[in-house]
């Protein structure tokens, strides 16, 4: 019988070993006061990292990821995605300024600089991009070490991501030839002078004793509760947890669910686009749902839009339509789709059937549902559906029990339900398709207020329509049994009346509202949660980063997908 395996099973979410990165956005910086201990001077020395870079302009800008003032700077050219070293002797002119590797946005990167003798390399994913014995000593100044910006600067020295592992040691060349990426968690070895960013619950721990100094977001008490988890890419226990109760299979064998902790079952879930007043945006936000905490940079459209549909599969998020301009109103096809569990921008997938916004999306765990849409005085009943894991474009599916747009959507692994919508008076209407199915929509029941634009969330077995437009904005939240046709139930009520068009994302147990309209009515950033499988009103679970309504939302595990 094979080892059970119990060294990994201590600390929060049965990790010990393993404790995450600390996220960056704007006006996050760390600092860490000057010390003899921090100087490079002619030492040899080692500083690496781990890193998700998401910032991007058109313009040159040189974001800082670490440094010990003009001496030493690690920094990106964020129009070109070159990750580059810059080092002097003497504080007036560099004797090295050179990139050494393209670090994409949105995924892991490992990055090293060493000095052996006088010999400087730098590495990218263990990869040696740059080797040169220009320089003998790096010049000792009494500034602080920094990580995410320059000295206290922000705006174009801002970096904006992920870091985690920053290691300093002072006195020895730990990689002077290609290597593998470190497989764990850094520990502190001979000479190391600084090693943070280890840990998701505290940005301003440090392994040696050192004091670091949060600014921006990482000031604030509650870190914990604003920032998702992430964990770089080590070996294949990082983050394994038993994910679930032991259970016992039909032969009599006991088993352990298993998993990646921030990937598996715990939800991510995606925001994007919308307006945050007269312009559409093309930012897409993430949120770990089963943490309270605000939104974060995940990548952008491919075209700036609001009113489109979502849906995903455990793995991917799919946003379709949308009116692409303002404020001459042009509806658009498009479908863009992301990998959820990778920040980048998105990609474009296919087509939908009609140029069209304010559609509803339904998905399970193979196939995705986008139905209505239009805007006055002409809406369409048209459903379209599409494999998620296919790119390509969509396939009729049948019709809505009417034309109209707004209609909030929700589902189970096999039933898809639209609620309310536009035609162009709001109406009550709850109807329901098979997923699996092609075929036209059946009459299911009615919610308990006419309304569109609402957000919905959805477990394996109950459908919750949360706030909309009737075409006063509302805070009602009702809710149905998925698989059993009827009227809907009062639920609860939003913090605040939201709608038009918040967006929702879900788990198979916790129900997200996300932005909308609330009485002004203006934008908002608000960010509501219930518990999908009890009554009662929504409390607040944090913000988005951008005031927004009418984006879209999807997630890796609504109704039921985990």
């Amino acid at each position: 019988m094979a080892n059970l395996r119990t060294n990994n099973l201590s600390g929060e979410q049965g990790q010990n070993a393993y404790r995450g990165s600390v996220q960056f956005n704007d006006a996050d910086y760390l600092q860490i006061a000057d010390s003899a201990d921090i100087e490079f001077g002619s030492s040899d020395y080692t500083v690496e990292f781990w890193a998700i870079f998401t910032k991007k302009t058109s313009s040159t800008d040189y974001e800082e990821i670490v440094n010990k003032g003009y001496p030493f700077q690690i920094y990106r050219n964020t129009s070109n995605d070159q990750v580059a070293l810059a080092v002097d002797s003497n504080t007036s002119s560099y004797d090295i300024n050179t990139s050494f590797g393209t670090a994409s946005r949105g995924d892991w990167h490992h990055i090293a600089v060493s000095r052996s003798g006088n010999t400087t390399k730098a590495f990218l994913n263990g990869i040696e991009g740059l080797s040169s014995t220009s320089n003998t000593s790096i010049d000792d100044v009494s500034t602080a070490f920094t990580i995410g910006t320059y000295g206290s600067s922000t705006g174009s020295y801002q970096f904006r991501g992920v870091i985690s592992n920053v290691r300093v040691v002072i006195g020895t060349a730990l990689y002077t030839a290609d290597f593998t990426p470190p497989t764990e968690e850094l520990k502190i070895v001979d000479g190391t002078a600084i090693l943070c960013c280890q840990d998701s619950n505290d940005p301003t721990q440090e392994a040696t004793g050192k004091t670091i100094t949060g600014f921006g977001d990482l000031a604030t008490a509650g870190y914990l509760e604003t920032q998702p988890k992430v964990i770089p890419p080590y070996g294949v226990d990082a983050g394994n947890t038993f994910g679930g109760p032991i259970q016992q299979s039909s032969q009599g064998y006991m088993y352990f669910p298993t998993g990646r902790t921030e990937e598996r079952g715990r939800g991510r879930g995606i925001i994007a686009g919308g307006s945050p007043g007269t312009d559409n945006n093309e930012q897409i936000e993430f949120i770990n749902i089963q943490s309270d905490g605000n939104a974060v940079e995940f990548g952008e459209l491919a075209v700036s839009r609001r009113g489109c549909g979502g849906c995903s599969s455990s793995t991917r998020g799919l946003i379709g339509g949308g009116t692409a301009s303002n404020p001459s109103p042009t509806f658009t096809n498009r479908i863009d789709f992301i990998t959820i569990a990778t920040t980048s921008n998105a990609l474009d997938f296919g087509d939908l059937n009609n140029a069209s916004r304010n559609i509803g999306g339904v998905s399970n765990s193979t196939r995705g549902l986008f139905a209505g849409g239009g805007d006055n005085p002409t809406f369409i009943d048209v459903i379209d559906f599409f494999t998620i894991a296919t790119l390509g474009n969509a396939t009729d599916f049948g019709n809505l029990l009417a034309a109209l747009k707004a209609a909030s959507g929700v589902g189970s692994p096999t039933r898809a339900l639209f609620g309310g919508g536009q035609t162009p008076s709001f109406v009550d209407t709850i109807q329901y398709v098979t997923i699996a199915t092609a075929g036209n929509a059946t009459d299911f029941g009615n919610l308990t207020t006419a309304r569109g634009y609402s957000g919905g969330v959805s477990s394996t077995t109950r459908g919750i329509f949360g706030g909309g437009g009737a075409p006063s904005i509302s805070n009602v939240i009702d809710f149905v049994t998925i698989a059993s046709t009827g009227n809907a139930t009062d639920f609860g009520d939003l913090t605040d009346e939201r709608g038009p068009d918040n967006s929702q994302i879900c788990s198979h147990t916790r129900g997200l509202f996300v932005g909308g309209e609330n009485p002004g009515p203006s934008a908002c950033k608000l960010v509501d949660k219930i518990t999908i499988a009890t009554t009662g009103n929504a409390t607040n679970f944090g913000d988005i980063r951008t005031s927004t309504s009418q984006s879209a939302g999807c997630s890796d595990s609504h109704g039921g997908l985990s």
